[in-house]
């Protein structure tokens, strides 16, 4: 079974940059496409973005292209998301997401961390 523990939430001001990092765990987690999410209320998680390990294929969320990014490192067996040029309305929690299908699609995989909060502030 795939484990997944987020960090690196926290307090960031407006226009300031956070990075997200996500640590798989689990004998099969290579085989899983990787993404971050994060919730709206009254409806299913977001997409911010997704990655393959390998191959460098990304997909990401219009409001995140430009903006944030997401990365590997395959030694570590982590996921990260560097977030950049934040504002309020992305506050929220943000979770990290394995799935075992084969593409990059925009809904989430069954795997999921517990979830990292990070608040943007004025």
């Amino acid at each position: 079974q795939v484990q997944l523990v987020e960090s690196g939430g926290g307090l960031v001001q407006t226009g300031g940059s956070l990075r997200l990092s996500c640590v798989a765990s689990g004998r099969s987690s290579k085989g899983y496409i990787m993404g971050w999410y994060r919730d709206i209320p009254g409806k299913e998680r977001e997409l911010v973005a997704k990655t393959t390990w390998s191959e460098g294929n990304t997909l990401y969320a219009d409001f995140a292209k430009g903006r944030f990014t997401i990365s590997t490192d395959n030694a570590k067996k982590t996921v990260y998301l560097q977030m950049n040029s934040m504002n309020r309305a992305e506050t929220d929690v943000y979770f990290c997401n394995g799935d075992p299908r084969r593409h990059l699609l925009q809904t989430p995989g069954h795997v999921w961390g517990q979830g990292t909060q990070v608040t943007v502030s004025s």
